[in-house]
């Protein structure tokens, strides 16, 4: 088995074993990369690069909205936000404007981290249930 094959098996077992929050956070991180990573092409005059990846950042957003559970009021209120992102994105490929990103970057960021520590909540939890 070459290299690479071996690389992509241990990708793909890495993915299988990650839990619904590890996932969702790589997701966040994959989202954050993005517009980071579209901010300095603009900056650099790489239109195409940049909208190429701000429009994979609004398919990860479509894809956050989608797999909501709509039984709960949370995803109600985190549907409405992911609308207010992808509209917020779709100003910036039009605009071009750099700033912007700097404007979404954060909010986004705060609800990665959110996420993250309520992650992190309910693995104690798990972990605390099963010792007692």
């Amino acid at each position: 088995m070459d290299y690479t094959k071996q690389l992509d098996n241990y990708k793909k077992q890495a993915v299988y074993s990650m839990t619904q929050g590890e996932m969702l956070l790589l997701l966040y991180d994959e989202l954050i990369k993005r517009l980071r990573r579209g901010k300095i092409e603009l900056e650099k005059g790489m239109l195409d690069k940049f909208e190429e990846d701000l429009v994979r950042a609004q398919e990860i957003i479509r894809y956050l909205r989608k797999i909501l559970d709509r039984k709960y009021q949370i995803a109600k209120d985190l549907g409405r936000l992911y609308n207010f992102y992808e509209g917020f994105i779709s100003r910036i490929i039009a605009s071009r404007k750099p700033e912007q990103i700097d404007e979404l970057l954060p909010m986004i960021q705060d609800l990665r981290d959110a996420f993250a520590q309520a992650d992190k909540a309910a693995r104690m939890q798990v972990q605390a249930n099963g010792r007692g």
